[in-house]
């Protein structure tokens, strides 16, 4: 498996209204792709049907060839979401956030196992985390829930690793630390889609990005992707002087 992500002429509706249309895009593995768009763009509908959790309109997705479906049953696609969405005051552990990465593993008895718990710790000293694994997850900072995110990803073993905002809320270490973690990823073979409102972050973090405003607007070099032109198509807007949407 090489977690190669094809989506082809894919169009998505929610009763009257259209999500995504005619949506075709590819990303090769060892590669970080950066999606931009305004909310209510379709970037959570896309991650949705790269998931197999939405049905087409028209169109389809493969994973390595097989459908979405597939792909998510073997483990080869996470998600990694956006920190507001997580309840961070349930009582558990940044460890046992990690092992939640093993589930799909660990069958109907969800009994970590030894290659759990070393998928788990090598996942948390990526993140920088190893000193932390005891601490409930509601007490850490902003950059650090969203590295034990990343990590019950990288637990996972996933091929394609999709993240949702993984910058908002985090200092300025912390995203450094997060984008160097993800190039590393990338550089193993991984396949990294990135949904992002911080534009100064893509340079050093995308080789390349999709401007998404229900139909793909551009995909090709970060460079020419922040051009004004390109994201006055995608946001209506010039963002050049915050480099961050709301």
């Amino acid at each position: 498996m090489t977690g190669c992500v094809d989506v082809d002429h894919l169009s998505v509706r929610y009763g009257e209204v259209v999500a995504l249309s005619g949506v075709t895009v590819s990303v090769e593995p060892g590669r970080v792709t950066g999606l931009i768009g305004m909310n209510g763009s379709g970037k959570s509908t896309l991650f949705k049907a790269i998931m197999g959790m939405v049905r087409p309109e028209h169109g389809r997705v493969l994973i390595d060839g097989d459908s979405p479906a597939k792909a998510r049953r073997h483990g080869i696609v996470g998600y990694v979401p956006q920190a507001e969405d997580v309840d961070w005051s349930f009582p558990v552990s940044v460890r046992d956030v990690v092992m939640m990465g093993r589930y799909g593993q660990q069958g109907f008895t969800r009994r970590p196992r030894a290659e759990d718990r070393e998928a788990v710790a090598e996942a948390l000293e990526r993140v920088e985390l190893a000193d932390l694994t005891d601490r409930q997850i509601g007490q850490l900072s902003g950059g650090q829930r969203q590295r034990a995110l990343v990590a019950r990803g990288i637990a996972q073993g996933a091929r394609v690793m999709l993240l949702d905002e993984p910058f908002a809320g985090v200092d300025k270490r912390s995203e450094a630390t997060i984008v160097r973690l993800l190039r590393d990823l990338a550089d193993q073979g991984r396949t990294l889609i990135v949904s992002t409102h911080d534009l100064h972050a893509l340079p050093d973090l995308a080789d390349d990005a999709v401007l998404l405003l229900r139909t793909i607007l551009f995909h090709g070099p970060v460079a020419e992707a922040l051009r004004p032109e390109n994201l006055a198509l995608t946001f209506g807007v010039d963002v050049t002087e915050s480099g961050r949407m709301a």
